[in-house]
């Protein structure tokens, strides 16, 4: 009999890549309050409000999971500035609870950090460095971290770098389909040439996430791609292989943007430790894009 996985923001990108990957090892009960996407064997699909910890509580007692790795969350750094109770809520309460709740029944839990939870004054930090958030949604991952770290018990948070690929379920919110998009309609699309990162492709990360609800590791663990590179320089190279014209992604000094939250400079992830635990292989960007297309064309 598999093994029940319970996953929250079922209907998300990074949460997509999940469902595929788990497919087989685990029945997965996948929560969120849209409509399931997709119907197969080995996939159960609850419609609710998931922040309704009474009904939440409901369908973890019926289905007493194996493990839950929670991606649910509110990623879009300026929404989070400019609405910080909301995020709050979403992002550190909501975590909270989960990790109460996990911790009260021994199950697994896989919380989905940020690369971002640090200054991005030095780059390629390690999970012993102390993070350092210069914006409100990385200071809502951080409290969430410390208070997953306090309940202790089976646990393991996931830092995760920038998410690159596209949608393997439903929709999803991919910065490549947007940027294609725009792309093939003729359109320039503006990036910063100075913000850093270790882009992690969706199916590497997909896979890893499910190899971790197995897994008995417990503690912080950075999932990241093997590319370290700014953000312009990898947008043209993912146009390059995708056939698009790179002419039109254009560099751009993000200053001057009006109610654009601060980011860091630099938060490229070692993932020495991800290679050390795991079987999943961390991908560089052209490995990674393969994986993505291939996925995209149903041959993974």
């Amino acid at each position: 009999m598999a093994k029940r996985l319970l996953l929250t923001g079922a209907n998300g990108f990074v949460a997509g890549s999940i469902i595929h990957a788990a497919a087989g090892p685990w029945e997965v009960h996948a929560a969120s309050r849209g409509v399931a996407p997709v119907e197969r064997e080995g996939l159960v699909w609850h419609s609710f409000d998931p922040m309704d910890m009474d009904a939440f509580h409901g369908v973890f007692h019926d289905i007493e999971p194996a493990a839950v790795i929670h991606t649910a969350a509110i990623a879009d750094i300026d929404l989070c500035e400019a609405n910080r109770e909301l995020a709050t809520r979403v992002n550190y309460t909501y975590a909270h609870d989960l990790a109460e709740l996990c911790w009260d029944h021994d199950t697994r839990f896989i919380f989905l950090s940020t690369d971002t939870v640090f200054d991005g004054e030095r780059g390629m930090y390690t999970e012993k460095d102390k993070p350092r958030p210069i914006n409100f949604y990385a200071d809502t991952k951080v409290r969430a971290e410390k208070a997953i770290q306090e309940f202790g018990g089976n646990h393991v948070i996931a830092r995760v770098a920038l998410v690159m690929g596209l949608p393997v379920l439903g929709e999803g919110n991919s910065f490549v389909s947007r940027m294609a998009s725009a792309l093939r309609e003729g359109k320039q699309v503006t990036t910063p040439e100075n913000e850093v990162r270790t882009p992690v492709d969706v199916i590497t990360l997909g896979r890893a996430l499910t190899e971790l609800a197995g897994h008995e590791y417990r503690g912080i663990v950075h999932l990241s791609g093997n590319d370290r590179l700014n953000r312009y320089e990898m947008m043209r190279r993912i146009a390059k292989r995708l056939e698009l014209p790179q002419e039109l992604i254009i560099a751009q000094d993000p200053s001057g943007i009006p109610g654009r939250a601060p980011r860091p400079r630099d938060v490229s992830l070692d993932n020495s430790k991800a290679k050390e635990i795991l079987k999943t292989p961390m991908a560089g960007l052209e490995d990674g894009l393969e994986l993505v297309l291939a996925a995209a064309k149903g041959r993974v």
